[in-house]
């Protein structure tokens, strides 16, 4: 971790609501996903760009799928310790609800067009799913990595779900048992959810791909609806 991400996580558990304001002001790029509750399988996600000291939408919202339990609260940029709802645990069919800063774009392509670090997918590249690893949470490649894992997905996958994905830092640095490989990536369809990821149409993720910038410190707001009213404020977030 370093020293200024260990500085926002310090603030987060003393002062959540000051921590994630000023998170935001950090942020040039919004990705905000909304579920209409806690168990809804499908949502909205908005763009948003900074334009001076406040967010505006970048073209219309789109339709994503989430886990086929609906959301818990992950581990994020703050601490769900005070804030009521479910809590993501490994394996519980959950997408994180909660802030978080967004990781390596992967695919199957040898290159893509895309400003974020990009990993294309070999046989070898698999998420680690099992806890006790080491690697619990880390995308590794099995040829070169000394394996302590008993349980990991296979990122080359034999359908296009995983063709284009961008990790999501959810867990990260990672505590055993809270959640792990959580993703934006393909959809199966609009009415499909995932194991807890958020998915999407290609057209939609092909345009994550070409409009996020790390450089500008992108971040996934996903929350139900009521939870984002109620925290908007305090967090600062952008009206819908």
């Amino acid at each position: 971790m370093s020293r200024l991400a260990g500085c926002w996580s310090l603030l987060a558990l003393l002062l959540p609501g000051v921590a994630m304001a000023q998170g935001l002001e950090g942020s040039d790029q919004l990705i905000v996903v909304i579920s209409r509750n806690w168990d809804d399988i499908q949502g909205t996600a908005q763009r948003y760009e900074r334009h001076g000291q406040s967010f505006e939408k970048v073209e219309a919202p789109f339709a994503v799928v989430l886990g086929k339990h609906g959301m818990g609260w992950g581990k994020g940029l703050l601490d769900s310790g005070p804030l009521q709802g479910p809590v993501k645990e490994e394996g519980d069919g959950k997408a994180p609800a909660g802030i978080f800063r967004l990781g390596t774009a992967f695919g199957y392509a040898p290159g893509a067009d895309t400003r974020l670090p990009y990993l294309a997918l070999s046989a070898d590249i698999e998420c680690v799913d099992d806890s006790q690893s080491r690697r619990y949470n880390q995308l590794v490649d099995d040829s070169i990595v000394a394996r302590d894992w008993t349980s990991a997905e296979r990122m080359h996958r034999n359908d296009d779900l995983y063709r284009q994905g961008i990790f999501i830092e959810h867990n990260t640095p990672a505590s055993p048992a809270a959640g792990s490989c959580i993703f934006f990536h393909i959809w199966r369809g609009p009415s499909t959810p995932t194991r807890g990821c958020t998915a999407m149409d290609p057209a939609d993720i092909a345009r994550l791909f070409n409009w996020l910038d790390p450089r500008q410190s992108p971040l996934l707001v996903q929350l139900p609806e009521a939870q984002y009213e109620q925290l908007r404020v305090r967090w600062n977030l952008p009206e819908r």
